[in-house]
């Protein structure tokens, strides 16, 4: 009897979070810019594979010698993984070029759309509904219905 209570709670418990764990996710459109691209060019100081998105953390050196330290967006690391990106891809201290778009707020965050590698493998990063431009995407996926 107390198992049966216990599922009961538990299932009660996740059905109203479920609400609060989805909108915790959030659309591109909402965080990022498709009318503002950015590429740079950065070394890897982190990566998380973390979900619902992975994180490439860069400093890129600015023309006038000063750094500034970036967090580029991902796909899931399974996509990231599927696409061929290996976590010995990504290893700090590694020179990469990011193709992306910019945070609306102006912070140093970017939603990433492709990657360059130091052997010149392009990758594409982001999710097939970033809200920007199709050029350059993925024509491996599926296209979106």
């Amino acid at each position: 009897m107390r198992t049966i209570l216990a599922v009961l709670v538990i299932s009660m418990v996740a059905m109203f979070l479920a609400p609060v764990w989805v909108s915790a996710h959030h659309a591109f459109a909402a965080e990022f810019d498709g009318n503002k691209p950015v590429m740079l060019k950065g070394t890897i100081t982190k990566m998380e594979w973390v979900n619902p998105h992975a994180w490439i953390y860069i400093t890129v050196k600015k023309p006038d010698g000063t750094t500034e330290n970036w967090m580029i967006e991902g796909g899931t690391p399974n996509t990231l993984v599927r696409r061929g990106l290996r976590k010995t891809d990504v290893q700090a201290g590694t020179e990469i070029v990011v193709d992306g778009y910019r945070a609306k707020d102006g912070s140093l965050r970017a939603n990433g759309k492709n990657i360059t590698l130091p052997d010149g493998r392009q990758l594409f990063l982001g999710s097939e509904a970033t809200g920007g431009t199709l050029e350059g995407r993925d024509t491996t996926d599926a296209p979106q219905k």
